[in-house]
């Protein structure tokens, strides 16, 4: 995930606070500056019901004992209490791809270990073209036509635009192609020939936030597929719906503070333990002279 996502429900299931940040690898931190932001607004002392769902919080989870929601479960529960007539969700995260079949038969289909074809993929195309993730999809908006471009990796990805631009395509086209190629490494990777049709429901930051994105998957499936209300906080909805067990905050708070303060890492002993030690190496290192061998 490079998101964290937080909601605020009240008995009817309406939404009293919501919040959806970019974490850049401060999840912990982010955390804590959500919870007192909850505690101050609107929990207090009071307990309430909690979960926590994604894959960032499972650990954190387990470490300070807050029911956990597994997020495949967290999007189900939300689709089916908010969109109860939903055959297919798609949703494209920070690094992780889903198909969520809830009609004959129930099935989910995840990308593996590769973030491509994702929103930290899309970041790194817009990237490339010198802009951000909103004005990637305003281009896209204007394309005339798409190319080819694989979006199993970025590194092939960058192999494929880098021609494009130095041979003057429009930036308009080579945007939209990569929106495209997003939409064919989801549908080829995760649907493997299971046909999409019904109603479809796109969740997630980068179907939310591009409008071209949508389309493509529009009339690439030949469906008219609905971004819900709230599309951001399914999982979280879906965790809050879930949540069976109440919670003080408060407490959470503070053992999620106790963890960070004794969270170790693991790390390999250290080459030199001084930089006298270094200096003495680098001295043997200089005086060893590398005989020169004559080019013939």
């Amino acid at each position: 995930s490079t998101t964290i996502k937080c909601v605020i429900l009240d008995d009817n299931g309406n939404i009293l606070f919501q919040k959806y940040e970019r974490h850049l690898s401060h999840i912990t931190e982010k955390t804590e500056e959500m919870l007192k932001m909850m505690i101050s607004s609107f929990c207090g002392d009071r307990e309430v019901y909690f979960a926590i769902s994604g894959s960032a919080g499972m650990g954190m989870a387990n470490l300070c004992e807050i029911p956990f929601v597994q997020e495949v479960y967290a999007d189900r529960v939300a689709a089916n209490k908010l969109n109860p007539n939903t055959d297919c969700i798609i949703e494209l995260g920070g690094e992780d791809a889903k198909i969520l079949f809830l009609s004959n038969g129930m099935e989910v289909r995840m990308n593996g270990t590769c973030a491509g074809g994702t929103g930290a993929f899309i970041d790194q195309m817009a990237t490339l073209l010198k802009m951000d993730a909103a004005s990637l999809d305003e281009q896209a908006q204007k394309a005339a036509r798409t190319y080819t471009i694989a979006s199993r990796c970025g590194v092939f990805a960058k192999s494929d635009i880098q021609p494009l631009i130095n041979q003057g395509a429009a930036t308009s086209d080579i945007a939209a192609s990569i929106y495209q190629a997003v939409v064919n490494q989801t549908i080829a990777g995760l649907a493997q020939g299971r046909s999409i049709k019904g109603n479809i429901l796109y969740l997630g930051g980068p179907l939310t936030f591009s409008k071209c994105l949508r389309g493509s998957f529009d009339k690439t499936l030949g469906i008219n597929g609905t971004c819900p209300e709230n599309s951001l906080y399914y999982v979280a909805m879906g965790a809050a719906f879930y949540a069976d067990k109440r919670i003080n905050l408060p407490e959470v708070l503070e053992r999620i503070h106790q963890r960070k303060a004794n969270t170790g890492y693991a790390f390999l002993e250290p080459l030199f333990n001084d930089r006298d030690e270094y200096w003495q190496f680098h001295l043997r290192h200089a005086k060893a002279k590398v005989p020169r061998v004559p080019f013939n």
